[in-house]
């Protein structure tokens, strides 16, 4: 068998001519012994007078031994443009175009093979090519092998359609489709796969219609299977050595329950029989450290080695999505709404609320329940509020838990620009995970934007801007900020704590020191409130759709929130007239009215702001990060007596009713009124 295998390795392709044994670049290499025939599967593919005739496991995947041969015979009296040789077997699919070459050559010549519907061919000249919808930031790398690759658009050199910041060698991604396939082939960037891989045959990669080749790989996981199994404490009493494991009892090895890369028995560690919360020194010293600024000098072990390690190990991998941000179209809105469809409208979340300061308290425990799906839709009741309208409840619950969640322990620093601030509790109670899928839930089910975020945290979380250097005007105004600005002898020991201590011989050194310091401050503490800050953004897929579009995002999560105009509001209303003309005249009179109205409450010459005139129309004060759905928008109304005719407001459907008035002055009396009463009730 060895010596059959080994001949039909080195036979030549009846076709091309060539022995090469290339499965992702020239097909499965096959040979018929009975007819004397070997041939390359992609040269059967794209050999241009040869159909497939037979059934799939007929002959070689459908192809007739006889036609085979008949295509040999009409091949032999063609020759090659690139080796001059005769049996070119593949010409470009443009009847024009009298082209010819074998496949092998054709893929050095830069000829495109489309392995899709009748498998055709395209010369360098009349190949299909890509478009880059704007310029590339440097420098760039191949999303597969992460060399660096120059951002021309090339037969060598092709990108993602979707997320348009993904850059491939066409030799990188051809190896990737034919590993992953058609199961598992998608964007190493942004996931897409179905747009992705048609764009890729398009292009002439070649996806194999299989599962992946390391699912077919025999006991390929095997090795994820095992646990630790290893005692780490100082002394170990188990006389059958570190590495022996009891089912149950004082010598049963137990994990350490936060990276469960140590382990210890019970009667090493003197842990009792029901004990099974056990934390490694490592992941002791990371989550015990004290946060306040006058003790800074033991801050420096608040997070240990390996995890600062684990964490930027992890994170280098997702840095290639930096530079995709701005190659991606679509709005912070369009994607936020293309995580929304996630939400189911037949199931639901309840929450019970007991009024607006309990919120945060009602969402953590609802966010707690072992059954909890984000999911759902959130049917949210306030046990004080008569009335159920649940889009008018939804509304004002998460715009008051993004108040909320910005005045929680996990945050420090100024108003409308908050760092993460150091809490071993919040650690322990794993506080960071759950304000992060929080404020996930919020803007995907339609919160308003987050806009208290510093630019050192964002740029902390997501890397953007590349550039960004922290300063003290990040810190505000705190205690810490004070001791940095007299960067003195009396703030040494802090300094030698935080790795930043050494001599100051110039004024720049100084700069340099103080920015050291604000890094050590502001990320390399906070190594492991910030990765789990990130977990719990990955609701929803939000922390992924922001790496793909940061520059998007920033003003959703970095303040300051947009005040209203009256321009504003009015771009917000979609006005809907009447079809009879005479109709329409008196409602653009309205409109006027309605205009004028609101330049009057910019000026604050009206009872009440634009703000509150927003909630009475849309339950709330703020536009929502998704946008709103659906969009606001104005029809009119004609009462017999104008004296007893007022606005009405369809918060669900974001709608209102004006009356037509004879006059302004009766208009504006009546929205004021109106306004002015029921926006408390709707607050």
């Amino acid at each position: 068998y060895h010596f059959y295998h080994n001949i039909v390795k080195y036979l030549v392709c009846s076709l091309c001519k060539r022995c090469d044994n290339i499965p992702e670049k020239y097909g499965e290499k096959i040979t018929l012994q009975q007819h004397n025939l070997t041939v390359h599967y992609f040269c059967l593919l794209m050999s241009s007078g040869i159909c497939q005739r037979g059934e799939e496991d007929e002959d070689i995947h459908g192809f007739l031994v006889d036609d085979i041969k008949k295509e040999i015979r009409r091949s032999s009296r063609l020759r090659c443009i690139k080796c001059k040789k005769v049996g070119a077997s593949v010409g470009c699919s443009i009847k024009s175009c009298r082209q010819m070459v074998h496949m092998p050559c054709g893929l050095e010549q830069e000829f495109i093979f489309q392995f899709t519907d009748l498998f055709p061919s395209f010369c360098k000249k009349h190949a299909p090519s890509q478009s880059c919808v704007s310029s590339p930031s440097l420098p760039l790398s191949c999303s597969v092998c992460l060399e660096p690759i120059e951002p021309v658009l090339s037969y060598n050199v092709l990108k993602c359609p979707a997320c348009h910041g993904s850059w491939f060698h066409r030799n990188c991604v051809q190896h990737y489709a034919h590993s992953a396939a058609m199961f598992f082939f998608k964007c190493t960037l942004c996931n897409n796969k179905d747009q992705f891989q048609q764009e890729m045959l398009r292009m002439g990669i070649y996806i194999p219609e299989r599962d992946a080749a390391w699912e077919l790989e025999e006991n390929a996981y095997e090795d994820l299977l095992q646990v630790y199994q290893h005692c780490d404490a100082v002394k170990c009493h188990s006389h059958k050595g570190r590495k022996y494991s009891s089912q149950s009892g004082y010598f049963e090895i137990v994990r350490c329950k936060l990276c469960g890369s140590r382990g210890t028995h019970r009667k090493c560690s003197n842990l009792k029989l029901y004990e099974s919360d056990w934390i490694c020194t490592d992941c002791k010293a990371a989550v015990e450290g004290k946060s306040e600024l006058s003790e800074l000098n033991i801050i420096i072990y608040t997070c240990s080695i390996k995890c600062i390690q684990y964490i930027l190990n992890c994170s280098s991998s997702s840095s290639l999505s930096l530079f995709s941000r701005q190659y991606v179209p679509a709005t912070s809105p369009e994607l936020l709404m293309d995580l929304a469809h996630q939400i189911s409208q037949q199931q639901s979340t309840e929450v019970l609320v007991e009024d607006d300061d309990g919120v945060m308290e009602a969402a953590l425990r609802v966010l707690r329940q072992s059954d909890f799906n984000p999911c759902c839709t959130l049917s949210v009741k306030f046990s004080q509020d008569k009335h159920s309208n649940n889009i008018r409840n939804q509304r004002r619950f998460l715009r008051c838990l993004v108040s909320k969640l910005q005045m929680s322990e996990i945050f420090e620093g100024p108003d409308r620009s908050k760092n993460l601030a150091l809490s071993s509790k919040a650690l322990r109670d794993d506080l960071y995970f759950e304000v992060g899928s929080l404020l996930a839930l919020s803007l995907v089910h339609g919160g308003p934007p987050v806009g208290f975020f510093s630019p050192a945290l964002y740029h902390s979380l997501f890397n953007y801007p590349t550039n960004y250097r922290p300063t003290l005007q990040d810190l505000g105004d705190t205690t810490f900020a004070h001791k940095i600005r007299q960067v003195s002898f009396s703030a040494s020991q802090y300094l030698e704590a935080a790795g930043c201590w050494r001599k100051i011989r110039e004024l720049s050194e100084k700069d340099m020191l103080v920015e050291d310091v604000l890094n050590f401050y502001l990320i390399i503490r906070l190594q492991l409130p910030l990765q789990r800050f990130r977990e719990g953004l990955r609701t929803l897929g939000l922390f992924e759709q922001v790496q793909m579009c940061t520059e998007a995002f920033h003003s959703v999560f970095c303040g300051p929130v947009e005040r209203l105009t009256a321009e504003s509001v009015m771009e917000l209303f979609t006005v809907r007239f009447s079809e009879e003309k005479e109709q329409q005249e008196k409602e653009n009179t309205t409109v006027h009215f309605w205009k004028k109205y609101l330049h009057e409450c910019e000026e604050g010459r009206c009872a009440a702001p634009l703000e509150d005139l927003l909630t009475f129309t849309t339950a709330t004060d703020l536009a929502p990060s998704i946008g709103f759905h659906p969009t606001p928008s104005i029809s009119f109304f004609s009462s017999p007596d104008p004296s007893c005719a007022f606005p009405q407001s369809h918060c669900d459907a974001n709608h209102l009713f004006l009356p037509i008035q004879p006059s302004y002055e009766l208009f504006k009396k009546h929205l004021d009124y109106t306004v002015r009463t029921l926006t408390g009730y709707v607050k």
